[in-house]
């Protein structure tokens, strides 16, 4: 038989999420509105533009699906505890709790 080690740190608290992980709605619309602007800027050759701009449309494309998806999901998640609350309210009045 093998015995657990104890003395290892615990796994649960390692952080292994990602940079953009819980930045909210105004982060994501954040994001979007920079990688509009990459993307303008490439558009636009202005100083810093990748020699490529393709390299450079595909880096503020990839930023603007993560503010979507970051700043959708954190609605999504928002609208949902909303409605969760919402039922809770009318079950309580239902009961005449409330």
């Amino acid at each position: 038989m093998t015995e657990q080690r104890t003395d290892r740190p615990d796994a649960s608290r390692h952080d292994a999420s990602p940079w953009w992980w819980g930045l909210g709605p105004i982060g994501g619309a954040l994001l979007v509105v920079a990688g509009v602007l990459a993307g303008a800027w490439v558009f636009l050759e202005l100083p810093g533009a990748p020699g490529e701009s393709a390299t450079g449309y595909y880096g503020a494309a990839r930023v603007v699906a993560i503010g979507l998806v970051v700043g959708g999901g954190a609605l999504l998640g928002r609208g949902r505890a909303r409605g969760a609350r919402a039922e809770g309210a009318e079950g309580t009045r239902e009961r005449g709790d409330g």
